[in-house]
This record gives C-alpha cells, structure tokens and sequence, in this order.
C-alpha cells in the first residue's frame, strides 16, 4: 500500500473520524472545546483547526458559529451547507475548473501509458478500495487526491500537471465532499475503476470520457448543480 507521510492534521482527522464512527460522539453531540482537544490530542489548534476543516468537507461535523463543532456523521446535508474550499472557492467552481482539465489529463495519461505506470494507478485503486472497506474516509480521501494528481503526472503536460497540483488544497477539499453521502462512498472506487482500466488500456477516447463522467457524478454527490456538469455532455 503506497504510505506518504501524513501531516499532523491528517493523523488528528483520523483520530477523531474513529471516534466519530466508533459512537464516542454520535450525531448531534458537541466535540469538546478546541483548547481541550488539542491538549488531550497533544497537537496544536492549527492542526486540530486543519483536521476539523477535513472532517466537515467529508460530512462528519459541521462548525457551528458560536457553538463549537458538532457532529453531523448519518444526517443528510443540504447543498446549501457545503463548506468552501480555501480561499473561498465555491465547490462549483472547482469542480467546474476540473471539467476543464482532468478528462484531457486522462486522455493524454493513456495515449502516454506504460506497464509501470499502469501498475501505480492499479496500486492507487487497490488502496482505494480498502480504505472505503474500512470506511476510513480520511484515508480514501487522501488516496483520492494521490489519483488525481497521479493521473495529471502520466498525462506527460506539465502545465497541466502543474495547474492541479497549484491548486491541492482545494482539490484535495472539493474530492472530500462526494463522501459526505456515505450510502454512496464506493462509487467513487468503481469510477476509478473504469478510469484507470481505459488508461491502463491505452484507450484515450473513453479514459476521457470516463473522467468527466466521474467528476459529473461526484459533483452530483456533493450536491453540486451546474448546467456544466452534466455527465450525458462531455465539454472536451
């Protein structure tokens, strides 16, 4: 299983997501004060601050003004409740600058494909899938990411590659929303699936069709509406 190093607010968010998923704090509960919970987690309220934002874009809390942060693991979350990505960057547009770039990243990552490279992105599914069996979303969130950017890497453009590694953080953020709707969390490993088969394949056309069917989906698991994420109308 591929292991980057994790930074201090991912260990932070996954710890909390255990306690989260194990009943510790159930829905509608109050996690305890920030002061408090960064003492008893040992990191600072920066990190703790980071894992929270994590947490909420995944649907498991909601930071609540003037409250604190409660848990909102199981309960349906309205569109109008998505958290923005940094920088404020509404999760429409990004999806929408994704559309732009990451269905011709895939194309170009097939025409591009080679055994070794195949053998990562089927690494990446397979890390996937076991994080989501675990339904450890931190976890499947960061794989994700690591797919993403994978896929910009192989299609051979660094501009491309560039312009989607610029902007992790809040594509990090906008791959952890689709999550949120917890009935539907292996969607996301049986598109990379088809994704990752047409690349591995060679086969550019439908690799690129592949990837803007999957981020219209994912958009639409967010609760995302825009008339440029239709999954029937590819744009590229």
């Amino acid at each position: 299983m591929l292991k980057p190093t994790r930074s201090v607010a991912s260990e932070a968010a996954s710890q909390l997501q255990a306690a989260i998923l194990s009943g510790q704090w159930p829905a509608g509960s109050m996690l305890p004060g920030q002061r408090e919970l960064a003492q008893n987690m040992g990191i600072s309220r920066a990190s703790l601050r980071e894992a929270v934002s994590m947490l909420e874009a995944l649907g498991l809390v909601s930071a609540q003004a003037g409250r604190g942060v409660m848990v909102t693991h199981g309960q349906q979350r309205e569109p109008t409740d998505l958290p923005a990505g940094p920088s404020h960057t509404s999760p429409a547009d990004m999806f929408i600058f994704r559309l732009a770039l990451e269905p011709l990243g895939a194309m170009l990552a097939a025409v591009h494909i080679t055994p070794a490279r195949a053998s990562q992105l089927w690494t990446l599914q397979n890390d996937l899938e076991q994080a989501l069996n675990a339904t450890d979303l931190v976890a499947a969130s960061e794989v994700d990411l690591a797919f993403h950017l994978k896929v910009a890497q192989f299609s051979d453009n660094p501009m491309l590659s560039q312009a989607l590694s610029t902007t992790s953080a809040g594509l990090a953020h906008n791959l952890r929303l689709p999550f949120a709707e917890i009935a539907r969390i292996r969607e996301t490993a049986e598109e990379h699936r088809t994704i990752t088969a047409a690349i591995s394949a060679g086969q550019a056309t439908e690799a690129r069709l592949a990837m803007h069917e999957h981020l219209a989906r994912a958009a639409a698991r967010a609760g995302v509406e825009s008339r440029f994420l239709s999954p029937t109308q590819p744009l590229c």
